[in-house]
């Protein structure tokens, strides 16, 4: 199994930094802040890893509709040429 230990991106670290400061609440540490940003980052690494696995499920679901098409012509084609 991959590590699961993905670290994020530059972009996604200050997306989620600036999330966290929007909803940070007056009297909150940037300690806390920082903890918040992580959580935030942690919930949009699992969103893209999500989004990535059902995009490889479709795109397999996909590839085996387009082969089973073909083999459906290519038995349909010898199919035609022994009956004549």
């Amino acid at each position: 199994m991959k590590n699961d230990k993905i670290t994020p991106s530059v972009e996604t670290q200050q997306e989620a930094m600036k999330i966290a400061k929007a909803t940070q609440k007056p009297g909150q540490t940037k300690e806390q802040t920082k903890l918040i940003a992580q959580g935030i980052e942690k919930g949009i690494a699992q969103y893209k890893k999500q989004q990535k696995e059902r995009k490889r499920q479709a795109d397999k679901a996909l590839k085996k509709q387009k082969r089973t098409k073909q083999q459906a012509q290519q038995e349909t084609a010898v199919d035609q040429q022994t009956a004549r």
